[in-house]
């Protein structure tokens, strides 16, 4: 792929955000997974960063090599001809100076947008928010630098690390998304955010696209549209739902020595009809 390819395809995926409904995707973990949601017709990929650390045999929390990471979305971008944005993390660096580094090395590998979240892997604690707007500042920096205008959805991880509650978290959610829109952000992703309304009061107060994460139980797609999110994505809940599914299986087959369970719905014909172009 081009520089002018890539930067085009990075302008096709920032129109996705813009509607007319909001931008559904499945997170990917490799490539046979990109290309089967690509082929379910997903007009772009995500990948998840628990997904990749484990197919690569890593704990998440940047537990996996980055060289590693970064040939994993390489994999993935060249499996599908939609966009794809590469969940990184915090992205892997100590300091915005290595992640600036690091983004030109995931632009390099075809990706289209990122997420960076604004936790510290690994320790649970929040970064500093004049800390974690830097980093941004310096992705935004480096993918100027490549040429690619990639799309960066800041992660807010206040509400699934608990800091705070009520109208003071919300308030700290919203001065967070602030600062990284200042700094070079596109979207802002307060994951682990259920409440409607303060999913809703979060829209209105930061007026970028909100990307909410869902699985099993959650607002389903028009719900959420109505409150104004404009980006919908699985996180890591398809790649367990994969790792449920196997494991059940051979449960079954350990304890029962029976094999009802191994009764896949994708065929061999359909596994090679991936890779037909």
């Amino acid at each position: 792929m081009s520089g002018a390819e890539q930067a085009a395809r990075a302008e096709a995926f920032r129109a996705l955000h813009a509607g007319p409904g909001a931008l559904v995707m499945a997170n990917a973990w490799d490539a046979m997974t990109a290309r089967m949601f690509e082929q379910e017709g997903f007009p772009a990929i995500a990948t998840t960063s628990g997904g990749v650390a484990g197919a690569l045999g890593f704990r998440d929390g940047e537990g996996a090599p980055w060289d590693e990471v970064v040939g994993q979305t390489e994999r993935v971008v060249r499996a599908v001809s939609v966009p794809v944005t590469a969940d990184i993390e915090g992205g892997f660096g100590a300091t915005p100076e290595a992640v600036g580094h690091n983004i030109g090395q995931i632009v390099a590998a075809g990706a289209v947008g990122v997420n960076l979240e604004d936790s510290i892997p690994g320790q649970g604690g929040m970064r500093a928010m004049e800390d974690a707007a830097a980093r941004v500042r310096a992705a935004r920096a480096a993918a100027v630098a490549a040429g690619v205008p990639i799309f960066i959805n800041a992660r807010v991880d206040l509400f699934i690390r608990h800091v705070g509650e009520g109208e003071a978290q919300l308030a700290a959610a919203i001065e967070r998304g602030r600062a990284y829109l200042a700094a070079g952000a596109d979207g802002i992703y307060p994951i682990g955010l259920r409440d409607e309304p303060t999913i809703k009061r979060l829209c209105d107060a930061l007026g970028c696209p909100i990307n909410i994460n869902v699985r099993a139980g959650h607002p389903a797609v028009a719900a959420l549209e109505a409150l104004g999110v404009r980006r919908i994505t699985t996180a890591t809940s398809l790649a367990m739902l994969a790792l449920s599914v196997v494991r059940d299986a051979v449960r079954d087959i350990r304890a029962n020595g029976r094999f009802d369970l191994d009764n896949p719905s994708v065929t061999g014909a359909d596994m090679a009809g991936f890779w037909k172009r």
